[in-house]
């Protein structure tokens, strides 16, 4: 750009400034984003290489400006805003804290000893179908037993355990 087509844009940018703001304000969202984007434009202008002309100094600085802007948004996008950061350190700690594992490793021993009760292929059952997930169907073919068998033994297992932790108190 030639040195006098800097200085005929620098000087349109300096006309349009005020209309420029007002323009992007409501764009952006605010008259201090606007701001920040016309700092910007001002030092972009300002980096430009010496070379050849600009015929629409107007269109060109508008462009610049939205270039700009844009650029600011795709920058932003990255960061969090400052209510998100707030949010997060409001968060709760999910961490448990000493009493709740102290109460959680006791209702587990608990939990240990109801099963140690329970009659083995009771337990067996209960453990297929609530730890490893396996179907009621894969549980008596796996066992060799009726499907019928399977679904008693696991009510038993269940109605059995509700007792002891009634009568446990947990």
């Amino acid at each position: 750009m030639s040195e006098g087509g800097l200085t005929t844009l620098r000087r349109v940018f300096l006309d349009r400034y005020d209309d420029l703001r007002k323009r992007l304000a409501p764009r952006l969202g605010s008259a201090d984003l606007a701001s920040e984007v016309l700092q910007e434009t001002w030092l972009r202008l300002s980096r430009l290489d010496v070379g050849t002309g600009v015929k629409s100094p107007n269109s060109y600085l508008f462009r610049t400006v939205l270039n700009v802007a844009f650029d600011l948004y795709q920058s932003e996008k990255r960061h969090l805003s400052a209510l998100e950061i707030e949010g997060l350190l409001d968060l709760a700690d999910d961490m448990p804290d000493p009493l709740r594992i102290t109460q959680a490793r006791a209702d587990l021993r608990a939990m240990k000893a109801v099963l140690t009760e329970l009659p083995a292929r009771r337990r067996a059952i209960l453990l297929a179908a609530r730890v490893d997930g396996l179907s009621l169907q894969e549980i008596a073919t796996k066992l060799g037993v009726s499907l019928r068998l399977v679904s008693k033994e696991l009510r038993l297992a269940h109605e059995y355990i509700v007792a002891r932790r009634e009568e446990l108190g947990r």
